[in-house]
Order: C-alpha cells, then structure tokens, then sequence
C-alpha cells in the first residue's frame, strides 16, 4: 500500500470519482447489478443518505486522487434491522488486487462498534470469486446463497450472501 494514502469521510466534492469507480464495476459485469452506467446527479440522494456517526461513507485517496471507497447501508428498513448493515466496496481498476479492500474493510469493520452496527452484510455475484475471497479473509462467512436471482443481459446469476457479526465483546 501506499503511503501517502488517506482515508477520509467522502466529500460532495468526491461524488464524480465514487460514480466513475462504481460505473467501471456496472461495466465490468462481475461486481453490480446496474445495467447502465449511472450519473453524479443520480446519486445525489445516495450520498446525502449516509453519515459519519451511522451510516459512514469513507474514500481513498492517494494524492489528489480518490482510488476507492467503501460505505454501509441500511440493511433493511425496518427498525430491527438497525444493527446491520449492508457493505459496499469499490476500488478504481488500476488499484485492484493490491491491499486496499482489505485496508478499507479492516478500517470499517473496526469502526462499526462505535457506530452500533453489530452485523455486516455484503450480496457478491457468486462468479466473483476475488470479492468473495477477499471476505473470507477479513472474517466473514457465508451467511446464505441466493441461486438464480438476478438476471443482467439474459444471463440469470447466483448472489453468495457474505456476513459478519462485528459487534463489541460484552
């Protein structure tokens, strides 16, 4: 890694690098279930959903330049659900398979008790054998397998359920 690496609370000002990170994953077809790529203005109310004491939306920078960014969700809307959160982690092509998943997910899974997040969510296409990987080795299980339920250019897709429980030893 890096080490003039910086990971921070994501600026509305970050919004143009989180859409163009997150647009080259619709492309890929092996990390999100968009079918077209989406726009700054599209994701407005996204970003304006998340906070730094419940719902923190973080990214890497390196320079000047946001390289990745991870944020949590609510997981479900309910009231019960408040625990548990959805992960999302995206890290722009030309920084992938280096260490920064890791980083960001070690930085995020050490922040959720103080944020009273419990559990951690994250839905992986179950062809995506280095995102799933990369939760095994930050602890998380396979917490349920969804087989066939997506469909993105004809080709219908499995999503592996990856969880883990980050709550505070009592």
């Amino acid at each position: 890694m890096a080490t003039n690496l910086t990971i921070r609370d994501a600026a509305e000002a970050d919004l143009p690098a989180i859409v163009e990170i997150y647009n080259h994953s619709i492309a890929s077809r092996t990390a999100n279930a968009n079918r077209d790529p989406v726009s700054v203005e599209s994701r407005r109310e996204w970003f304006y959903a998340h906070s730094p004491e419940r719902r923190p939306l973080w990214v890497a920078v390196e320079g000047e330049r946001v390289i990745g960014w991870i944020g949590l969700a609510d997981f479900l809307p309910r009231y019960a659900y408040h625990i548990t959160a959805e992960l999302s982690l995206y890290v722009a092509p030309d920084r992938q398979q280096q260490g920064l998943g890791a980083v960001l997910m070690e930085r995020l899974i050490a922040a959720c008790p103080g944020i009273g997040v419990e559990n951690l969510i994250s839905l992986i296409f179950a062809k995506n054998a280095g995102s799933i990987r990369l939760h095994e080795k930050m602890g998380f299980d396979r917490w349920g397998y969804m087989p066939q339920v997506t469909e993105l250019d004809d080709i219908r897709r499995d999503v592996v359920i990856m969880g883990r429980c980050v709550r505070s030893p009592a």
